[in-house]
């Protein structure tokens, strides 16, 4: 048994690279090889919000607190509220975050391929986020 103790890892500003606006991500479990899972507390303000990105096993994300938008590539923007669960097909393009007036925390579920959770692509466009 293994216990992380709360407060023991850092919460993080998530890079602007990856996410627009301010973003909040405190880990809560990467297991070690062959496991190959990852989960994080990923706290987004309003209007905050991940870039267009993909996972080679898919991510499984359960919203906490507040509600959100995510869309996947071609399809319309979906509302999203705590207690949701959204479940992402491995390689499906997509994008998740705060709505433009309310905060949003999910915890986001991945697993990895060669050490690889997420590939990361274009920034969400206003327009495509519906400013």
């Amino acid at each position: 048994m293994k216990i992380i103790a709360c407060g023991s890892v850092p919460t993080i500003i998530a890079p602007e690279k990856y996410f627009t606006g301010r973003v909040l991500q405190t880990p809560i479990i990467e297991k070690e090889a062959p496991a190959r899972l990852r989960a994080v507390l990923v706290s987004f303000e309003p209007g905050a919000r991940t870039h267009w990105h993909t996972h080679p096993l898919g991510q499984t994300l359960y919203v906490t607190v507040g509600a959100g938008l995510a869309q996947t590539w071609g399809e319309p923007v979906q509302e999203i509220r705590a207690g949701d669960v959204i479940s992402f097909a491995p390689g499906e393009k997509h994008w998740h975050g705060a709505a433009p007036t309310s905060a949003m925390t999910h915890i986001a579920m991945q697993e990895a391929v060669d050490g690889v959770h997420a590939d990361w692509l274009e920034a969400v466009s206003g327009e495509q986020y519906g400013d």
